[in-house]
């Protein structure tokens, strides 16, 4: 499985999957659930999540790979005789909240590497599992919505754009200072619940932008996610410019701005306070 067009199909069978299994729990999220303790990611763990991972998981034993799973509900486990010949990176449900809740933003997230480095990543999918609609991208290959290609805004000026913000954090007091400025110039401020498929949104060209510099955002939230945007013709840095790079463990968190072209990116980067 060395050749990264390879992947899409197993990729999207995955997709099938975690549909099958997670659709029949949709109808319950509102009765008692049971206490399943705390995912490798620090969130409490749902059922839901868990038959996401397992449906993922099911598909990729079919298929007899060897790899290395880097999920936020179990962490980091090994299959097959060569498993770090190959990195699968996976947020089985983002946007869990969402979901329990009936709000209609909600999927699953998976990256493909061969290396445990955020900026190995060739090939990953993000799927809207609410609407049914599939991101995919392959390195160098471009990314597309469904068999559609996708390319980012051209929107540059911020009060015209849509800009994603998440200041979900016990630190907002201290983020909401250091995003004033551009806070103050974007007329058009959204955060939808799920970053994965935000970041999915930034590269359709949906919305112009997406910021996190909360510190809290984990690698198995976005390693599919850049991908999609890159390969859409998005740009990726962090608050300081600089390149966004990490270890792929639940464990590990980043901060970043995402953006469709080059010019907004700095009118954001331009606006953001230092800590």
């Amino acid at each position: 499985m060395e050749l990264k067009n390879d992947w899409l199909p197993i990729l999207l069978q995955c997709k099938d999957n975690v549909r099958k299994h997670v659709c029949p729990l949709l109808k319950t999220q509102k009765e008692p659930q049971p206490d399943l303790g705390t995912g490798a990611g620090g969130d409490k763990m749902k059922l839901v999540d868990l038959a996401a991972e397992k449906a993922i998981v099911e598909v990729l034993l079919q298929h007899a790979l060897s790899f290395t799973l880097v999920s936020e509900e179990s962490g980091i486990r090994e299959y097959g005789n060569r498993p770090k010949s190959c990195y699968i990176t996976i947020d089985p449900i983002d946007g869990t909240t969402n979901l329990i809740r009936g709000l209609p933003f909600f999927c699953s997230s998976i990256a493909i590497s061969n290396k445990p480095q955020l900026s190995d990543v060739h090939s990953g999918m993000v799927t809207d599992l609410f609407h049914g609609t599939t991101y995919t991208a392959v390195k160098d290959r471009g990314a597309f919505r469904d068999k559609a290609k996708i390319s980012t805004s051209t929107v540059t000026s911020l009060s015209e754009a849509v800009v994603g913000l998440d200041l979900n954090t016990y630190k907002a007091k201290q983020i909401a200072l250091q995003l004033s400025d551009l806070i103050q110039e974007t007329k058009h401020i959204r955060h939808f619940g799920a970053n994965a498929l935000e970041l999915c949104f930034v590269a359709e060209g949906l919305t112009d932008a997406f910021v996190d510099i909360r510190g809290k955002l984990r690698t198995t939230d976005v390693a599919a996610g850049f991908l999609v945007l890159k390969e859409a013709g998005g740009t990726i840095s962090t608050p300081e410019g600089k390149p966004v790079e990490a270890e792929l463990d639940p464990k590990n968190t980043l901060t970043f701005v995402a953006s469709g072209n080059s010019q907004i990116h700095k009118e954001i980067l331009s606006r953001i306070k230092p800590k």
